[in-house]
């Protein structure tokens, strides 16, 4: 659950209306929230999300990383598609779980939730999905594969190092049943670079001076990428 260090972002009223909702509510996991949900719920299905595409595009000053040396974190970014889970929230615990996944992921005004549709085996399902906020000082954008390697290769903060987090994604996927071959493609190049140095040069990476000014400038509470 989300702790003190980042205060919940307020919730939308269109979100805090879904409270109360008479159709089924569904929320769209793609990373953690497939395989630790933290929230009641009433049926899962895997699900098919066009539109969208399963990244690592945010920066983790945290939590995979530092404030000088962040690492990465999965995301939900635009295009191509993704593969994951679906949820239907249970209609008599509609508050409870609404507010539990809202605390969960809404921090650092990182994410929107925002309306989807997904595609099931029963069939098409209007659901909630948590997108990156582009405009978020933690957002990373479309880095080389390379760039992305090297940094996981590498990052380590509060809950980890990236490479933990890059190979539990992979195994929890498999288990699922959930081919992503750009993951598997990734976790390749990381195993094959070398362990950590002292000395490892950020700076050479992409992006990553200008992603340092920003974080220089930014509120405490920007600082996101918690528990993935």
């Amino acid at each position: 659950m989300n702790g003190a260090r980042y205060p919940i972002d307020p919730m939308p009223p269109e979100i805090a209306a879904l409270r109360e909702s008479a159709e089924p509510v569904w929320i769209f996991a793609y990373g953690s929230l497939m395989w630790n949900p933290e929230m009641p719920f009433a049926e899962r299905r895997p699900a098919l999300l066009r539109g969208w595409h399963r990244s690592f595009c945010l920066y983790s000053p945290e939590y995979r990383g530092t404030r000088e040396r962040p690492g990465l974190v999965l995301g939900l970014d635009r295009g191509g598609a993704c593969r994951g889970v679906v949820y239907r929230l249970p209609q008599d615990r509609l508050t409870e779980a609404i507010d539990l996944v809202w605390s969960r992921e809404m921090t650092g005004f990182v994410y929107r939730m925002r309306p989807v549709t997904v595609t099931t085996p029963q069939g098409r399902v209007a659901a909630h999905a948590f997108t990156v906020r582009r405009d978020s000082r933690d957002y990373a954008g479309r880095l080389p594969l390379d760039d992305v390697a090297r940094i996981l290769a590498v990052c380590a903060g509060d809950r980890g190092t990236g490479r933990d987090y890059l190979a539990n994604t992979v195994r929890h996927l498999q288990e699922l049943g959930i081919a992503d071959g750009p993951l598997h493609r990734l976790a390749e190049r990381v195993a094959a670079l070398p362990a950590p140095q002292p000395h490892f040069e950020y700076a050479q990476l992409v992006h990553w001076s200008q992603f340092s000014m920003r974080m220089r400038a930014a509120s405490p509470h920007l600082g996101h990428c918690r528990r993935r």
